[in-house]
């Protein structure tokens, strides 16, 4: 049996598309779908069937789903046992949000290729919470995320990068002397109340008693902040990091104490066979200007 073949069966039972697992495997999509007929004919039962424009698994992939994954992680340990590099065999597998993709990860991907060039990163794009379980389910080595809102468990390592208190965000052109009445007046974009930020956004306001004219509601920092420039309406988002110039269509402006801060940081399982990939990575987070300045202000 050809574990690329399982390889490719799990990815699309996660992504629940060929083309969306091809995609993340590097592959042709019809490649992918070649490799799962040769693994159902190796195995002699259907393992995926169409439902509607998705894909899922049949009962018999779904009774094998799980232990394909264990195969595979047997083969990652396995080969990760077998490394004479020190560490365990590559690639390291690192989740990271969308702001931190582009904001603070750079720095950090340049350490790492610079001390370590034969192993390579895959890095996996998402939200906090979802980066959060693949880490903890062994899916992920370690990620790039917002503390949530409740304590972790102790199996998970936790390092603080930076803290990010909550600003309003205005279109540049906008001048601002209360910042609290500027929200109240003008319509707003209201930051996703499901993620910890956002949440954190609308409990200060509620609690400053300020009502709100909502005219959207959605996640993305950067898609708020576009629409904050092409004048929608303002926001309260957390200071986000970003590369390059700061956007000239917008500015941001302190809010009244006290306003509360979103922590962004690294998590990884500890004692997993693949935890020193994490662990040298943690050893470089001083590449990261945030993290040098986190690690002064610690008591």
């Amino acid at each position: 049996m050809d574990m690329r073949f399982l390889e490719s069966f799990v990815t699309v039972v996660e992504s629940g598309s060929i083309a969306d697992a091809a995609r993340r495997l590097d592959l042709a999509p019809t490649t992918v779908a070649q490799q799962i007929r040769a693994l159902e004919a190796d195995l002699g039962s259907r393992l995926l069937m169409r439902a509607g424009r998705t894909v899922k698994p049949t009962v018999a992939g779904a009774r094998i789903v799980d232990h394909a994954k264990q195969l595979l992680e047997g083969v990652q340990t396995l080969r990760s046992a077998a490394s004479d590099t020190g560490l365990p065999a590559g690639p390291l597998r690192l989740g990271a949000t969308p702001t931190a993709l582009t904001g603070l990860l750079p720095p950090l991907m340049r350490r790492w290729m610079h001390v370590y060039p034969d192993i390579q990163i895959y890095v996996e794009p998402g939200t906090s919470s979802l980066l959060l379980g693949r880490v903890q389910d062994g899916s992920l080595d370690a990620a790039i995320l917002v503390h949530p809102a409740f304590e972790l468990p102790k199996t998970c390592g936790w390092t603080p990068i930076r803290d990010e208190p909550l600003i309003l965000l205005t279109p540049a052109r906008m001048r601002v002397t209360d910042p609290l009445l500027t929200i109240a007046r003008h319509p707003f974009i209201q930051y996703d109340r499901k993620v910890v930020a956002g949440k954190m956004a609308d409990d200060y306001l509620r609690r400053q008693g300020i009502r709100t004219k909502v005219q959207f509601e959605l996640d993305g920092i950067e898609h708020i902040a576009q629409l904050v420039a092409e004048g929608f309406g303002v926001s309260v988002l957390p200071d986000w990091p970003g590369l390059g110039s700061p956007d000239p269509r917008v500015r941001r402006w302190p809010l009244p104490a006290p306003c509360p801060s979103r922590q962004v940081g690294m998590v990884w399982v500890r004692g997993s066979p693949r935890s020193p990939l994490a662990d040298a990575l943690h050893a470089h987070l001083d590449s990261i200007p945030e993290a040098r300045q986190q690690q002064k202000t610690r008591p």
